[in-house]
């Protein structure tokens, strides 16, 4: 049966077999109905607070069964989630919370100093809810039917289900508006290309606030009536145990989880034949797959990873094929439904095949546009619905599509997205810093790390105090993944004729004194 919206489909699996697994968290078994009893309570809180059609929850929780049900419940309550990474600091959620004004904010009592720090600043401070011990965030877990009241209207496809942030090379961070549609779209396309069904259980240490663990490993599952098997982080160790039970079918990763899981099954490989036994899907994305990666896990567990290709914006865009070449270092083609073309940068023309261009995609899974920022949205949706992904990349002859660079100057460190401009203003609110140009480069483990190039203001010279008072200023204000992990000491920055620094310049001369 087709469902209008994630949340329906949700409510039909627990309607007819609110004993079927949905969850596993620390060692218990979640059915769709105590979810759905939950996410019910979760609506009744935000109803309280005030919540309507159309307006934000802000969701500032790690990943669990209470950030599943306080989703769901903003859902339910006709309500849209703002994701908030909880690596987020002051500089960063104060933004995305003055930008995005919610009415609720749920949080959870180890980030309640993080949250204090931001209210008094906004014009408009949210409602703080804070989750309790409860294994969904509530004061009581159980005691309501998983049946809606009768005759309640649930938002349609149409509604705005999600605002989640993404940034361009200005550095300021934009809300991707992506309604119920376009998430139902993308993972009746995701479900169908990789064959999901309701018999699989997937294996999820994503981040929930990330699109990758909500949009595809979550949705996904609650579309089809599968099961998860959720933990808070991931750990190559337990993970590999866990595959070797034979229990899981799926598994969905960064390329840095890969290589470390990798690395755990060369020292006990016949888990990782066990492992493979069972799995039948192994996807990853977020950042480019090293080959040797792709071939230590094709020898270790005899699977072929499946490589694909999404943004905060749009979900999934492109996918090697379930049957078929899955072919390294490329990223396939579209999603059933959706639509991929290469253009020029400029002109914004189709390119022919094997030329390097600009990637554009079009199709329902595509979002609405960026909240209150129509300029935007102008500058990346064409009149005839193509949306500029601001990745390059080109396309074989016969179909796969390869992802070359990023034009917008995105670093990718561990499956997270890293804007260098953002970096770079709170690295030049310190007082010693005249100037600075953050670049990615390559880092083995992690894709590519953070590096700071600084201009230090007249006077003063490189020194450890120095540094380590920047390295404490930047803890305060950045999330641990976006700070430098090296800083390094010029004396001014190369700059074109308009004054703008090249960096590919920098990259070059740092990659030649590494050579």
């Amino acid at each position: 049966m087709t469902h209008d919206t994630i949340l329906a489909a949700f409510l039909a699996h627990a309607a007819a077999t609110p004993d079927r697994p949905c969850l596993t968290w620390e060692g218990t078994t979640i059915s769709y109905g105590e979810l759905a009893r939950a996410a019910v309570r979760w609506r009744d809180s935000y109803v309280k607070s005030g919540i309507q059609l159309g307006d934000r929850v802000g969701l500032y929780l790690g990943s669990g069964p209470a950030f599943i049900a306080a989703y769901l419940g903003a859902h339910l309550a006709r309500g849209a989630a703002v994701l908030l990474n909880t690596q987020y600091r002051r500089v960063e959620l104060g933004h995305i919370l003055a930008d995005s004004a919610p009415r609720a904010l749920v949080t959870e009592a180890g980030l309640g100093d993080e949250v204090a720090g931001v209210l008094p600043g906004l014009a408009e401070p949210p409602a703080v809810i804070v989750a309790g011990a409860g294994v969904f965030g509530l004061a009581e877990d159980g005691g309501r039917p998983a049946e809606l009241p009768g005759g309640e209207e649930l938002p349609g496809r149409g509604d705005l289900a999600l605002l989640a942030y993404t940034s361009g090379t200005t550095g300021r961070a934009k809300g991707a508006m992506l309604s119920h549609g376009n998430l139902a779209a993308n993972s009746a396309a995701v479900t169908a290309a990789w064959r999901w069904t309701a018999a699989d259980r997937l294996l999820l240490t994503l981040p929930l606030f990330h699109i990758h663990g909500l949009g595809v490993g979550v949705h996904g599952a609650l579309l089809v009536g599968g099961s998860i098997d959720l933990r808070p982080r991931f750990d190559a160790g337990e993970m590999l145990d866990t595959l070797a039970t034979g229990a899981i079918s799926m598994f969905f990763g960064v390329p840095t989880m890969y290589g470390r899981l990798a690395q755990e099954a060369e020292a006990r490989p016949e888990l990782a034949v066990r492992a493979g036994r069972a799995l039948r899907l192994l996807v990853s994305g977020s950042a480019a797959l090293p080959p040797h990666t792709f071939a230590a896990v094709e020898r270790l567990f005899g699977q072929r990873i499946l490589e694909r290709y999404g943004m905060t914006e749009t979900v999934m865009n492109l996918t090697n094929p379930f049957d078929g070449e899955r072919r390294p270092g490329t990223v396939g083609g579209p999603f059933p439904g959706q639509e991929a073309r290469v253009v020029d940068v400029r002109g914004r023309q189709p390119l022919p095949d094997g030329e390097v261009g600009e990637i554009q995609v079009r199709g329902p899974h595509v979002c609405m546009g960026y909240w209150r920022n129509p300029a935007a949205t102008a500058e990346v949706f064409g009149a005839d619905g193509w949306f500029s992904t601001g990745d390059l990349g080109w396309r074989s002859a016969d179909g796969y599509y390869t992802i070359t660079g990023r034009a917008r100057e995105l670093i990718i460190s561990g499956g997270y997205n890293i804007y260098p401009r953002e970096v770079e203003e709170v690295l030049m609110a310190h007082p010693d810093v005249a100037e600075a140009a953050v670049i990615g480069q390559p880092d083995a483990d992690f894709g590519e790390q953070v590096v700071a190039v600084l201009v230090l203001r007249p006077g003063l010279s490189p020194a450890p105090e120095r540094e380590a008072a920047l390295a404490a200023f930047l803890r305060e204000r950045l999330a641990a993944y976006k700070r430098p992990r090296a800083f390094i000491y010029v004396n001014s920055l190369p700059r074109n004729a308009m004054g703008k620094v090249q960096k590919q310049l920098l990259a070059a001369g740092l990659l030649s004194e590494r050579a």
